[in-house]
């Protein structure tokens, strides 16, 4: 539902800010004073076309903001409307196409009496407003359809003709022989391949320098390391105080010596290969090509042959597939026209009751002999429906989007609400009590609080028969502040409530009579309401 309007310099509205409320809300106030420029800012808010000519006089530029709640979810709509330029949308803060603002919107929101924005003028609401009354379950055909495109798929994926599948073969083929003959030994063999490559190309400099720290720990001169450190040990043994240095040494000596073992083992074992060498640098070459052919290692050659030979396989047997899908899905289109026919059936058989339904509404909303048609095609699935109205005696049946009065228009979709099972959660409507009074203005009103029990309902309205069965009442009031007409909207509650309602019975505020009519239409409303 809407929580909170915001709007900005358009028309005579200079600075506007309105919370609502749950139920039904009601808009009055005098003519003139600026009642639908709430829903006109509503409507430019859900992506309607946007005029200059809104503008306020004077400003850059109008602005209109709003912010919706339902359940936990929260979500903020704005459009800027320049003096002059293009306008602006946002969604949540961000900018976005004013496309944007219709798609959310009309999740969000539902105006009434104007034939902009109007869910029930689209053609596939209607059909989907009969289904949910008739309760046509549409779940099996979807389903239907949907493996039905799955082997449409499977068979696009076969590939085309024989020729081409052939060629696709004969490639996959060859590359799968390819990645089979190298024979790659497990996904890190590139990895051991360089190692091996760095130990065979640098041996000989190994084995120099493996000898080199032989001689220099162990060698015959009398200088190496070892007979140096054996010096020491000598010397440190003689004295009684240094026999820790000397323990400490001789395991020095011994680590040491450890180590000229097998560096001397190191310069005798290695031994240049240079066939191996090569051997190794030809087989990285190979795995490098593969690499490069089939993604960025070893891992992936290897899923490439896996999803080779999968395709291979398919390929050989793409004709006895093919075959197999087509005559299921032959079986499947059989089930399908079934399905459209038993849904054709129950819609064809169910119009006339919904037409009924919604008359019987209508009746109450004085359109006593208005008729609703639903038309649709006598054959198939009928996914072509269109609600007709015809709203006085002699006048053809009508589309409801070529409904030329707007009042007539807004009943015909309040009937409609009151017998369609789903909406979105705020209903906005615009002269639905165009030309009527009396009780059939009081039907109008136990309409509209009988639906605004199920989601928020905002009418902006001139009688007080609608306004009592308000839960919450707004009104609108023009003034004069330097020179410039301004509006503003507040609630209205207890006394300040009857002064308007008598307002909206006579024109005269604090007539005695206006205020006990008044009175007694809040009491049957509050009375009607609670049954």
């Amino acid at each position: 539902m809407i929580s909170e309007l915001r709007v900005r310099e358009l028309g005579v509205i200079e600075d506007l800010d309105v919370v609502f409320g749950g139920g039904l809300t009601v808009i009055s106030g005098e003519t003139g004073a600026g009642k639908t420029l709430v829903v006109e800012a509503l409507e430019l808010l859900l992506g309607g076309r946007a005029d200059a000519s809104v503008v306020r006089h004077g400003a850059a530029e109008c602005l209109v903001e709003g912010r919706f709640v339902e359940d936990d979810r929260e979500v903020v709509l704005a459009r800027a409307v320049p003096a002059e330029g293009r306008s602006r949308a946002y969604l949540d803060g961000k900018m976005v196409p004013v496309a944007a603002l219709d798609e959310v919107g009309r999740d969000l929101v539902d105006l009434h009496g104007q034939h902009a924005h109007q869910s029930l003028l689209r053609a596939a609401t209607q059909r989907n407003a009969l289904d949910g009354y008739i309760g046509v379950d549409l779940g099996p055909l979807r389903g239907l359809q949907g493996e039905l495109a799955g082997i449409a798929r499977r068979i696009e994926a076969l590939g085309g003709d024989t020729r081409s599948r052939e060629r696709e073969l004969d490639l996959l083929v060859f590359e799968a022989g390819e990645i089979d003959a190298a024979r790659i030994a497990s996904p890190d063999e590139a990895e051991r391949l360089e190692a091996e490559e760095e130990a065979l190309a640098g041996a000989e400099a190994v084995k120099a320098a493996a000898a080199v720290g032989y001689e220099l720990l162990a060698g015959d001169g009398g200088e190496a390391a070892l007979d140096l450190l054996g010096r020491a040990i000598e010397a440190a043994s003689r004295q009684h105080l240094l026999e820790g240095h000397a323990a400490r040494l001789r395991g020095v000596a011994t680590d040491l010596d450890d180590a000229a073992r097998e560096l001397r083992a190191t310069a005798d074992r290695l031994e240049e290969d240079p066939q191996r060498l090569a051997e190794v640098q030809e087989r990285r070459q190979l795995l490098a090509r593969l690499v490069r052919k089939h993604g960025s290692d070893l891992g992936d050659v290897l899923a490439a042959r896996e999803e080779m030979r999968r395709r291979i396989a398919e390929l050989e047997t793409a004709d006895a597939t093919r075959l197999e899908l087509e005559e299921a899905a032959e079986v499947l289109r059989g089930r399908i026209t079934a399905e459209e026919n038993l849904i054709g059936d129950a819609r064809r058989k169910g119009a006339p009751a919904f037409s009924a339904a919604v008359e019987g509404h209508l009746r109450t909303l004085a359109l006593e002999s208005a008729r609703v048609e639903v038309t649709l095609p006598e054959s198939g699935v009928a996914d072509e429906v269109e609600f007709l109205l015809g709203a006085n005696p002699g006048e053809p049946a009508l589309p409801l989007s070529k409904v030329a009065s707007g009042g007539e228009l807004a009943r015909a979709m309040l009937a409609l609400r009151l017998v369609l099972t789903s909406a979105p959660p705020t209903l906005v409507f615009d002269e639905v009590d165009a030309g009527i009074g009396g009780e059939a203005a009081l039907a109008v009103g136990r309409a509209l609080s009988e639906l605004a029990r199920a989601c928020q309902v905002l009418v902006v309205t001139h009688l007080a028969q609608v306004a009592a069965y308000a839960d919450h009442q707004l009104v609108v009031e023009k003034s004069e502040h330097g020179g410039r007409t301004t509006s503003s909207l507040h609630a209205v509650e207890g006394e300040a409530r009857l002064v308007e309602l008598s307002r909206m019975l006579s024109g005269q505020p604090r007539s005695a009579s206006a205020r006990r009519h008044a009175a007694e239409l809040l009491e049957l409303a509050q009375a009607a309401s609670a049954r």
